[in-house]
């Protein structure tokens, strides 16, 4: 699509004037007029167009990018205070009235809050499409002038001076989202839920399903706006590890994760192992801040169900406790002190400490790779019934020292001193080339408590089901980190690598579509089983499928998450869930009495004995999916005259040697003439035979033909014919051998 039309179906009609005037940036350049019949291009041409593009146009466009976000920012202000107002008015013993009132008001301000998401997210495609219209602009114009005249420079600089495409919605966001909470509460006649603490959501022995996205840049802010209408953003204190009130950037978390020389980890993790293990260490913020650091080990089993054990640890010991050389002593003589004999959380950090160091011992595990990524947390405090995380600036860095001549990290120390020593950051441009790898995508993964209602889930159905999420359900940062870092020393590699190189984003009315054929297979697949099984109750397909109107039912794939051991205050968003838990298969709700669509045996035998067509009913000729214009991938047609060329060339190839041979035999030589004449008899059937195929192929190409596009009967000729000729070739050769040798002799007899 060309970016006219791009633009064009991405304006947002209440600021179709404040857009980029691509149409007239074309027409100064006088992209619509040949090269050749156009007349020069002169400097105040030039001019002309700088002007326009590099004052005007930007000026516009920055100019409404920042009253509008300053706009927003004041709407959002004036929302703030009205909740404020009526705070105090929404207690127990507040009148009728005044319940009236602050729920009205609460009301209102939920309208607002919902039209100022929008906006946010309109401004931010605003940004990102006018910036790329400019680069377009540019392009185009130093494609067609760069001979003389370069704008590419002029625009980058003062692109830098304004930067209205880096705006860092973040803080706002967190704002709307408190507010969106607290609205909420007051319509719901109460804060009681406002004032439970985090750490009273008991996640031990829950069972949640799991799932994981990638989501596109472009997408990102939309899902971030939709989320936060449901669930408040947790904001993280890296200092406390405990909420705070005021919104804030997004935390950095980085998660050293340790494996052995010969990637033990890594193998039995993407090798599905019966027992899989990993260990990492995990801090929040800059390490320059002191946060605190938890060592984790993961165990996933068979069955899908994982483990996590924990230990909190100081940076000074980090070292000592993975050399084996400190045990926890101390912390466990001062938890001792604290607990008594009543308490069970000593004999709790001493299991987890012999664990975790056990593991290390076995398979000589040291650090080996750095993950780093941005946090947004959703959740409600209290209620943990949807766990939602969206994972941005996503980098992998190399943490071993395998190359002793160039180590990544000191083999004394346990992290690379370069990062944390001069606090480096997102996208650590500094780091050579080959040590650092960064994920394009941001990742979601939503969790959804077992027993949920269907309310609650209705509206992560429908954004799991959208067209800007691509589900990866097994994806793990530890796996993906090696497997882009240390290429050369693994040999099996996650599946979803291949999807980096492709472009995740979808076009909205095909994922619906295809989600509701999805949802249709899946339907008839349950049909089949419950006609299988005689159950009476199967899925209904009309449900499964669902239409623009009624919502599709919830899928249930599910993983058990084990009852968590030392499991700290801030576990509820901890959620990163690196192992690649494996989810099962769900029912689909309904009942149906009867389906036209039966799948059952008895259903298929009707169908396959039912041959006879009704009187005045004819047989079509053609299929109806045959009947709409063929769209075929370029690339297969290419791949057709790619196979053409290359019998054409053996055709040439085979041509050249028969002449040669041919004016190199002279007129006694009947031999090698006669085997010339074979090769080019060969040449032509080569040229013929590629021919003849390719209009054979072209034709099933157009006529979607499902059958089989080789043919091994030309190349097995070519390679007869040709073998055979060799065969004579050598044999003639040997068989005038002596006469040839008795000629020489006769020669040299002679007096």
């Amino acid at each position: 699509m060309r970016f006219g039309a791009t633009l064009k179906s991405s304006t947002y009609q209440p600021w179709a004037s404040s857009y980029i005037d691509y149409a007239k940036l074309k027409k100064l350049l006088r992209e619509e007029q040949p090269e050749n019949d156009e007349k020069p291009w002169t400097d105040d041409d030039e001019a002309r167009f700088t002007e326009e593009l590099l004052n005007i146009e930007l000026e516009k466009v920055n100019a409404f990018q920042g009253d509008t976000y300053r706009s927003l920012r004041e709407r959002t202000t004036k929302c703030e205070n009205r909740l404020h107002e009526i705070s105090d008015d929404g207690g127990k013993e507040a009148s009728s009235a005044d319940r009236e009132k602050v729920n009205t008001v609460a009301t209102d301000v939920l309208l607002e809050l919902d039209n100022i998401t929008k906006e946010i997210n309109e401004l931010e495609k605003y940004s990102r499409v006018n910036f790329t219209g400019f680069l377009k602009a540019a392009k185009k114009h130093d494609r067609r002038r760069g001979a003389k005249y370069k704008v590419r420079p002029l625009l980058q600089v003062r692109l830098a001076a304004l930067p209205f495409n880096s705006e860092d919605y973040s803080p706002l966001l967190h704002e709307l989202s408190m507010m969106y909470s607290f609205a909420r509460q007051l319509t719901d006649g109460g804060s009681s839920e406002r004032s439970k603490s985090r750490s009273e959501s008991k996640f031990g022995g829950e069972k949640y399903t799991s799932y994981k996205f990638w989501v596109h840049p472009e997408n990102l802010l939309e899902i971030k706006t939709y989320v936060l209408r449901r669930l408040p953003v947790l904001v993280y204190n890296p200092k406390t590890s405990k909420n705070a009130e005021s919104g804030g950037s997004d935390p950095t978390i980085t998660s050293l994760y340790f494996d052995s020389p010969q990637f033990a980890l890594y193998n039995n993790k993407i090798g599905k192992a019966t027992r899989a293990s990993s260990l990492r260490l995990r801090w929040y913020g800059q390490l320059s801040d002191k946060p605190e650091m938890t060592l984790e080990k993961k165990t996933i089993e068979e069955n899908g169900n994982s483990e996590v054990l924990r230990v909190p640890i100081k940076e000074k010991y980090i070292q000592p406790f993975i050399t084996n050389q400190y045990k926890m002593e101390k912390t466990i003589g001062k938890l001792r002190d604290r607990e008594g004999t009543a308490g069970n959380g000593v004999a709790s950090l001493e299991h987890n400490v012999e664990e975790m160091q056990t593991l290390i011992k076995e398979h000589n595990l040291e650090p080996m790779v750095r993950a780093t990524y941005a946090r947004t947390a959703f959740q409600i405090p209290g209620d943990d019934k949807v766990r939602i995380s969206i994972d941005t600036d996503l980098a992998f860095i190399r943490e071993d020292s395998l190359d002793e001549d160039r180590p990544c990290r000191d083999p004394q120390d346990w992290h690379r001193g370069d990062i944390d020593r001069f606090g480096l950051k997102f996208p650590y441009s500094e780091i050579r080339h080959g040590e650092v790898a960064k994920f394009p995508y941001a990742v979601l993964e939503i969790k959804v408590r077992e027993g949920a209602s269907k309310k609650t889930t209705d509206w992560v159905r429908d954004l799991m089901a959208s067209h800007l999420v691509t589900e990866e359900p097994r994806f793990s940062k530890f796996v993906h980190g090696v497997a882009q870092l240390f290429e050369d020393h693994v040999n099996s590699f996650p599946f979803w690598l291949s999807d980096l190189e492709t472009d995740i984003r979808k076009d909205p009315q095909e994922a619906f579509h295809q989600e509701q054929e999805k949802r249709a297979k899946e339907a008839a697949d349950e049909q089949a089983v419950g006609s299988f099984l005689g159950s009476k109750s199967v899925a209904s397909f009309k449900a499964a499928v669902g239409s623009p109107v009624t919502k599709p039912p919830f899928e249930t794939r599910r993983r058990s998450v084990a009852d968590l051991k030392g499991v700290p205050s801030n576990a509820d968003i901890d959620h990163d869930g690196d192992e690649a838990a494996k989810p099962s298969s769900g029912v689909l709700s309904g009942v149906l009495s009867f389906s036209p669509f039966s799948n059952s045996r008895y259903a298929r035998a009707k169908r396959a004995g039912a041959k006879s067509l009704p009187s005045g009913v004819s047989e079509p000729r053609r299929w109806i999916k045959d009947m709409n214009p063929v769209a075929v991938e370029p690339k297969v047609w290419l791949a057709n005259e790619r196979t053409f060329v290359k019998w054409q060339h053996v055709s040439i190839l085979l041509a050249s040697l028969s002449l040669g041979l041919y004016n190199a035999a002279g007129e006694s030589n009947d031999v090698a003439r006669s085997l010339a004449v074979i090769y080019t008899l060969i040449a032509i059937f080569a040229a013929v035979w590629g021919w003849w195929m390719y209009l054979i192929r072209s034709r099933m190409i157009a006529a979607r033909s499902g059958k089989d596009f080789d043919n091994v009967i030309g190349p097995i000729v070519v390679c007869i014919c040709l073998a055979v000729a060799l065969v004579l070739n050598f044999s003639f050769k040997v068989w005038l051998l002596p006469l040839t040798r008795l000629s020489i002799d006769k020669y040299l007899l002679v007096p």
